[in-house]
This record gives structure tokens, C-alpha cells and sequence, in this order.
């Protein structure tokens, strides 16, 4: 393989979800576009970091500090929603079910690899809190064993300031509630639902 092309695979495989077999496919298909495309991959490549930097309130990626979400006035100001990864913010946009302000934390809890509250945004999420006189903070971080954790330890620090929520786990639309696993089971009764009866 050319050197040219072998760094581009070795470049190319280092991105997550991205193997060798499938790097090499990338590379060959960017080496077959004519060279405009392949120039302007790599410029927008190298104009992220020059063009995009972190919201000083949620930590959210944008060209603007603060962020267009941050900035707007229609959306609910008095309520947070704490997220593990920007591509989290992302997929509960695309809901459209939540109307109201983000925190990023970049990172959940893992005292195995070395990763406690201060490498993570917790204290500028508590910072946040006191300073902004919030209502409620909605915890959406996976059901992982560490993204359980984390929510445990966001709930111990801010249960005495403010109301927080946690996103509710169970039963896949779609899914037959035999096939399901215990956990997800239990978590599925633990966040039943009431309804109410349907007026006449």
C-alpha cells in the first residue's frame, strides 16, 4: 500500500467505531472523488477546532458563545438537562420533546480509569444551579453502571437545592415485555406511569 494511503487507513481506523477493513474502504473512496472534495474534506476537517469551541454555560460545541440553545428565549430557562456527550444533546433535540437548557459534562464517573467529579463539568453544573436560581435538573445519563453512578452523585449534590428528575427507563416500544431483561424489567415498574381518566 502506498504510504500516503496506509496513513490515511492508520488515521481513519483511530476513529471510534472505525476498523481497519473499513478505514481502508474510506481512504480508497476519498482517493477515487476528484481532489476538490478530498481539499475540502480536509479543510473542514482542520477548521473545527479554529471555528468551534465550548459554550461557557452548557458546554456544548458552537460557533457562538453562548450557545444558540442558551441564547433563546423561548425555551425554559428555570430547567437543566444534564447529558453525558454533545451527541446526547443532539438526540434529544431531534425528539423535540424538551424545551429547556442543557449541561454537558462531558464524561460520566469512573473511578477505574481515573475519571472522579473534578475531571468531569459537576461543580459548574452546581455552580450553574446556585447562580441561575434553576427549578430542576433532569438527569438523562445512560443506565450504564457508571451512568448510574454518576446520577447518584449529581442526586446527592444538588437533592437539597433544587428538584431533580431522572430519565425514565423501560419496556422499548415494540417489545414484547416477556423477551425483556430483569433490569430493564424492574426499571420499567419502578417509572410506571399513572394515567388519567379520559373526560367524558
Amino acid at each position: 500500500m502506498p504510504k500516503a494511503l496506509a496513513h490515511l487507513v492508520s488515521d481513519l481506523s483511530r476513529l471510534p467505531g472505525i476498523g481497519p477493513k473499513t478505514a481502508t474502504r474510506l481512504a480508497l473512496h476519498i482517493l477515487r472523488r476528484p481532489v476538490a472534495e478530498a481539499q475540502r474534506l480536509a479543510a473542514d476537517i482542520a477548521d473545527l477546532h479554529g471555528s468551534i469551541k465550548l459554550c461557557r454555560n452548557c458546554f456544548a460545541f458552537s460557533e457562538d458563545d453562548p450557545c444558540a440553545i442558551c441564547t433563546d428565549v423561548r425555551r425554559n430557562q428555570q430547567i437543566i438537562c444534564v447529558v453525558e456527550g454533545p451527541g446526547d444533546l443532539l438526540a434529544i433535540e431531534k425528539t423535540g420533546a424538551f424545551q429547556g437548557l442543557y449541561h454537558i459534562l462531558h464524561g460520566i464517573l469512573s473511578p477505574m480509569d481515573g475519571i472522579g467529579p473534578a475531571e468531569i463539568k459537576i461543580d459548574a453544573l452546581v455552580e450553574r444551579v446556585k447562580k441561575h436560581h434553576i427549578k430542576e435538573v433532569f438527569i438523562a445519563t445512560s443506565s450504564t453502571v457508571p451512568g448510574e453512578a454518576t446520577a447518584s452523585y449529581i442526586f446527592e449534590r444538588l437533592a437539597k437545592m433544587v428538584s431533580v428528575s431522572r430519565l425514565a427507563c423501560g419496556i422499548p416500544m415494540g417489545m414484547d415485555i416477556k423477551y425483556a431483561d430483569e433490569h430493564t424489567l424492574s426499571r420499567a415498574i419502578e417509572a410506571r406511569k399513572y394515567e388519567e381518566p379520559s373526560p367524558l
